[in-house]
């Protein structure tokens, strides 16, 4: 072998090593380790002190730190001594001797005492001692509640008050944009009109706050608004908002400011359907493009917030954000209360899937017609279940609102779901944003949550409710004291607050009876609500019914009324521990009186049927005029309606027709068993009257029918095949009033013609009244001077109606004298249109109603309804009017102007021994208390029965 060593042997690497060498070796390589794990630990260290720092480091990092922060108010909010809304000049305000409602409790805690308000807060609630006012000396302005009702401000959750202004313009309504489904970036602030004639008279009726939405012809409408009502001295749109998000004045805010609730609006179903031409799959899938592009930003956000707070800059560039879409981000990041106009099943389970594919809370869903059939459903909607808005009773104008029902709140509510009452400003009014509350109360929702759904239950969900909707030391002054209980049908503001400023300058108040201070006992409707539900919204309408060979024994009555020669008498019968006996036999009343003289006569038929009115009354069924109730079903579906006449002012009429001389018979028309028929039935309207629909100046033949009958060829449907003719003086855009008027002039003087004039020679002969309506008070002041010369032509006297009527207060002595008669419609009016603008409010901002203004000048008044579904609601309008007239309109009167006195105006013949005569329980049909039970129709030959008188 050879000795020679190989060349590696060389490399002392590769040799045997000796001992030395590998400590050495062993040392250096645990230098090198050592040194890679701290180089490890710290590279990002060494990398960022050979990087830059931004000069808006700090500005970024406080805007991420910002993304994690929770919307609301800060810490010590309710250590302030003055609100950020306070007006320099606010005289400080104590309101003695209140009966506060103050939210807290659930609404169920009430007390006695004074309240004192300075800075645009409530400073204490209490009874002071004369030391602790002394400070405020003279400044001081004292008010006496006198034991009166106190609440926080109404607030309305669902209003488009000032977007979409009255009385409505062209170029004014800022309701809807038309530019895409899809559009977070949109704010109702900046179509916000502070000359809309809409903010007193809602504050007449004590609203205080509203949240401004835009409307639902979007998927994605855009932003909405928290406002105060109050006129500020600035006169802003601006200066009216509440706690405004600071994006208002820049489009990414300082990052040291807390993040504030934003508000936002979303609609699903068929509004922005139609609007678009899309399907609900369309809708859903627009939702879900945009919330993944909200999301995609917002992950962007998050990634590039972890590498800044981690102090990580190298190529980092701009923090990612895209203006458009920056409000949807922050929804993702539950800052934003969602709002969602959305009806059906189908529609409620699409956005709660929405809400937790994308993780953001719903705040309320709003209309909601079948929540109350789908509680769990709303329960898995992502965070806590949505609140619910609703309408009381305003139901059916569409295939989404058709299965609504009167107990939803009730229902709701026992499912633990939170329920807020609405106006929807201007569909309601919402001045009346209480009587939507009133309304749920009497169909059984608890009165604590009822006013609750208007005041703090509404601000809560708002995300106000730290400073709103409560009566509380340190929140804002807003609060309302009232004339009577809060649930008493009526009640009316004596004064009304906001930021501790009174709104009302010298109101009118009225006289009520102390049984308004106390809460109504409203009827039990058990079995109704269950059966809605059972049903899934359309439980069966129509009454058993009984034939009239059978005597009713009524007991315990309080009153009888009836229609003697043409005018409404009262009897009473006994005294509160002794009340009258009512027997009827064939539909008619042929006793009445004391038990035991009445029971006498009773007994002689074999067949009797006893029904305990427990001090309820008898009276004449109440007549539905104004609606196309009887011509349609469901208002939005033309399959369902009879449809317009042809207006020959604007159109062609065929000749197969008549041409222009055609008069159209609504009885040709008639629909029966609609589902507001039989609802208006169940309580006490028992007729209707309608004319043909139209959407211009002619009319044609109304007609009046019973709304029990279930088609035309039952014994009774019809009450009257033709009752009067029909036409319209309005400002439509074609054709011109005066060329309304100038045809009216012709048919009522010129030659007889065709179809029409055989009609009209029977208006000019007195035979027939003729129904116009008009809303202006120039067009019914044309009107009078047209009859004037019309009967001097004729020298006959014409029977005059006009319907609407807006403005007829205006001439009220003139009208009286020439004996005109008004059907207000609305009864409690509002300024829709240019020809409405000129309403008599009512109180507390005018003595009169129109109602008192025209009775008073010997007008013979009556009132309509607007919608069909509004019908139902005719006794709560006919009782409303007598409640604020102050007792200058008898129960015998206001019954009236719901019943015999709408007969006469439009013309249909009045038997009073054929009229339909309604049984109610606990009180009168004007009663809130009260409950139909019973309406015998001699007409008819039948007596109706509903729940538990079977």
């Amino acid at each position: 072998m050879d000795s020679k060593k190989s060349p590696l042997a060389e490399n002392w690497l590769f040799s045997r090593p000796k001992l030395s060498h590998l400590r050495f070796v062993l040392g250096f390589s645990l230098l090198l380790l050592v040194f890679f794990i701290c180089n490890l630990s710290t590279s990002t260290t060494f990398l960022s002190r050979r990087i830059k720092r931004p000069e808006d480091a700090s500005s970024v990092i406080s805007k991420c730190r910002q993304l994690k922060l929770h919307a609301g108010p800060p810490p010590h909010f309710h250590h302030r001594q003055q609100s950020d809304r306070f007006e320099e000049g606010s005289r400080p305000v104590l309101i003695r001797n209140a009966k506060i409602w103050t939210g807290r409790k659930n609404g169920t805690y009430v007390l006695n005492g004074d309240i004192l308000l300075d800075k645009g807060i409530i400073k204490r609630i209490g009874h002071f001692h004369s030391a602790t006012l002394q400070s405020y000396g003279s400044h001081l302005m004292v008010m006496d509640a006198k034991g009166s009702w106190v609440t926080p401000g109404i607030v309305d959750i669902h209003s488009h008050l000032g977007d979409g202004s009255a009385p409505e313009l062209t170029g004014a309504d800022d309701t809807n944009s038309f530019k895409g489904t899809i559009q977070p970036w949109l704010r109702s602030l900046d179509g916000l009109n502070t000359h809309d004639y809409s903010y007193p008279l809602s504050v007449a009726g004590g609203v205080t706050t509203a949240l401004i939405l835009p409307g639902s012809a979007n998927a994605i409408g855009g932003q909405a608004f928290v406002i105060k009502l109050r006129e500020t001295k600035e006169k802003s749109p601006s200066s009216m908002l509440l706690e405004p998000p600071y994006h208002i004045n820049n489009s990414f805010p300082n990052p040291n400011l807390p993040p504030r609730w934003r508000h936002m609006k979303h609609a699903c179903g068929e509004n922005p359907s139609d609007v678009y031409k899309d399907t609900r799959m369309d809708t859903i899938w627009e939702f879900r493009k945009a919330y993944n592009t909200a999301k995609q930003i917002k992950d962007k956000q998050d990634e590039y917030c972890a590498r800044a707070l981690s102090n990580d800059w190298k190529d980092l560039g701009e923090f990612p954000n895209a203006l458009q879409w920056e409000a949807l981000v922050d929804v993702l990041r539950g800052r934003v209360k969602v709002n969602v106009h959305c009806y059906e099943a189908v529609d409620l389970d699409g956005l709660v899937r929405l809400s937790n594919e994308f993780s953001f809370p719903i705040a309320a869903f709003h209309h909601a017609s079948e929540a109350y059939l789908v509680p769990d459903l709303l329960k898995k909607a992502y965070g806590k279940p949505p609140a619910i808005a609703l309408f009381a009773t305003n139901a059916r104008y569409k295939r989404e609102a058709y299965r609504a029902s009167e107990f939803a709140p009730r229902i709701l509510a026992q499912q633990g779901l939170t329920v807020l009452m609405k106006s929807d400003h201007s569909v309601l009014n919402s001045r009346y944003l209480l009587y939507e509350a009133q309304q749920a109360h009497f169909y059984g929702f608890p009165e604590n949550l009822a006013i609750a759904s208007v005041t703090s239950n509404s601000a809560d969900v708002m995300g106000m409710g730290h400073r709103i909707g409560y009566v509380k030391e340190g929140y804002d002054a807003d609060l309302v004291i009232w004339d009577s209980h809060p649930m008493a049908l009526g009640a009316t503001p004596v004064q009304v607050f906001i930021d501790g400023i009174a709104q009302l300058e010298s109101p009118f108040t009225v006289s009520k009876p102390d049984t308004f201070q106390r809460s109504p006992k409203v009827p039990n409707f058990d079995e109704e609500a269950r059966k809605a539900v059972t049903y899934e919204g359309l439980p069966p309408l129509l009454p058993q019914k009984r034939p009239l060979d059978s005597t009713i024994v009524f007991r315990n009555v309080k009153s009888v009324y009836k229609v003697e020669e043409g005018l409404m008498r009262q009897t009473q019968l006994g005294q509160a521990n002794a009340l009258g006996t009512v027997v009827a036999r064939n539909g008619r009343i042929v006793c009445y009186g004391e038990a035991e003289s009445c029971l006498v006569s009773a007994t002689k038929d074999g067949s009797v049927f006893v029904i305990d009115l427990d001090g309820g009354s008898i009276s004449p069924g109440l007549v539905s005029f104004g609606s196309p109730l009887g011509l349609e079903h469901i208002n939005q579906e033309p399959s369902t309606n009879d449809g317009n006449v042809i207006d020959p002012l604007r159109h062609t009429v065929p000749d197969v027709l008549g041409g222009g001389s055609a008069m159209i018979r609504a009885v040709d028309g008639l629909q029966y068993a609609s589902r507001d028929a039989l609802l208006a039935y169940r309580a006490g309207v028992t007729v209707g009257v309608t004319a043909p629909a139209r959407k211009g100046f002619y009319g044609g033949l109304g007609t009046s029918f019973s709304f029990s009958a279930e088609h035309k060829l039952e014994q009774g449907a019809i009450v009257q095949e033709i009752t009067a003719v029909h036409v319209s003086v309005r400002h439509f855009s074609n054709p011109s009033v005066s060329t309304q008027i100038a045809a009216l002039r012709r048919l009522l003087l010129g030659p007889s013609e065709g179809e029409a004039g055989v009609w009209f020679d029977k208006i000019k002969t007195g035979q027939m009244p003729l129904v116009v309506e008009a809303h202006s008070a120039d067009i019914i002041a044309t009107l009078i001077i047209l009859k004037q010369q019309v009967e001097a032509e004729t020298r006959q006297k014409l029977r005059f109606t006009i319907t609407g009527a807006s403005e007829a207060h205006l001439l009220a002595k003139e009208l009286g004298e020439n004996d005109i008669g008004i059907i207000l419609n609305p009864p409690r009016p509002f300024p829709y249109v240019w020809e409405d603008r000129r309403i008599l409010p009512g109180p507390p901002l005018s003595n009169n109603s129109a109602i008192i203004e025209l009775v008073h000048n010997n007008v013979v008044v009556g009132i309509g309804c607007e919608e069909i579904w509004s019908a139902r609601n005719l006794p709560f309008d006919v009782a409303w009017a007598a409640i604020e007239s102050g007792a200058r309109l008898s129960r015998e009167q206001a019954l009236a102007i719901g019943s015999v006195n709408l007969q006469k105006l439009l013309g249909v013949d009045i038997d009073e021994t054929r009229m339909d005569l309604v049984a109610t329980r606990g009180g009168d049909l004007l009663s809130f208390e009260s409950r139909v039970v019973a309406v015998l129709s001699p007409r008819q030959q039948v007596v109706d029965l509903f729940e538990g008188e079977h």
